[in-house]
């Protein structure tokens, strides 16, 4: 996929037609997949995590980490990739993340859960990434 933000869809209609219905639900009317059944709850292949919708880098394998939630935890991103956006839709105060490219829907960020030294945990639905092992 073009990493060229002008081919990227400019209407809804543009990315339903890019991707499936179950990706478009999660990554451009901010669903959520099922917790415990994404492709990439348990994988440990190295590699990087791209935005399923754009291709951008988002995480590093060398983040990820077993939180136990139900869907792949990474406890950094990769620098000015994903965004934050306070998330009241549930009638809590969460943090949304999208990807800074074309703005789909990630998952959300937590901090403060002592999983790991840096404290962090971006909780990412599987649908709305894709991994590029490493080569070899």
């Amino acid at each position: 996929m073009s990493p060229d933000e002008n081919a990227l869809p400019r209407t809804e209609d543009e990315w339903r037609v890019r991707l499936t219905p179950e990706e478009f639900r999660v990554l451009r009317e901010a669903g959520t997949e099922r917790p415990f059944t994404g492709e990439y709850v348990d994988t440990k292949t190295a590699g990087v995590y791209h935005c399923r919708a754009c291709g951008l880098e988002l995480f590093s394998s060398d983040t990820k980490f077993d939180s136990h939630c139900g869907w792949p935890s990474f406890d950094d991103a990769i620098p000015g990739r994903v965004k934050e956006i306070q998330d009241h839709s549930l009638g809590m105060a969460r943090t949304e993340i999208r990807c800074a490219r074309c703005d789909s829907h990630l998952g959300h960020v937590f901090h403060g859960e002592g999983f790991t030294p840096k404290d962090t945990r971006h909780c990412v639905n599987s649908v709305s990434i894709r991994l590029e092992p490493n080569p070899g």
